[in-house]
């Protein structure tokens, strides 16, 4: 599926392509709401085999996801692998990351909780082996 198939498919409007050090592949955002509203929720669309880092976020998340498939995966725990549909909450302060597969676009929506406690914190990149290791 090449990214015109994507949009097509979008339930929510992709967005620009975000650049940040924090992603390992190309990932797009679009921001339905400010990032610094009560309740700040993106649309992230990961191209296949894109993951973010681990981070954790101060007051927690939710992922909803809308598209594609891929993984969610709190420290010290298996990775889950996630649908449309599926629904991950995140609580604050638990070190995580999520992403495409490696053959598939991945889209969710993130909602940051509580985001007046503070923005996420970014940690180190999830390692090849760590992400090869997915069935």
């Amino acid at each position: 599926m090449n990214m015109d198939e994507v949009k097509k498919m979008a339930i929510f409007p992709i967005g620009d392509k975000f650049d940040s050090e924090n992603f390992n592949g190309t990932v797009w955002l679009k921001m339905l709401t400010p990032f610094d509203s009560a309740l700040p929720v993106a649309n992230v669309t990961f191209e296949p085999g894109c993951r973010n880092s681990w981070h954790k976020h101060q007051g927690g998340q939710l992922l909803l996801v809308t598209g594609g498939r891929g993984y969610y995966q709190a420290w010290g725990e298996p990775a889950r692998e996630l649908r449309p549909g599926d629904v991950v909450e995140i609580p604050a302060d638990v070190k995580h990351w999520h992403g495409a597969a490696r053959d598939c676009w991945f889209v969710h929506l993130a909602i940051e909780l509580f985001p007046e406690k503070g923005p996420a914190t970014w940690l180190e990149p999830v390692s090849d082996d760590e992400y090869n290791a997915l069935k």
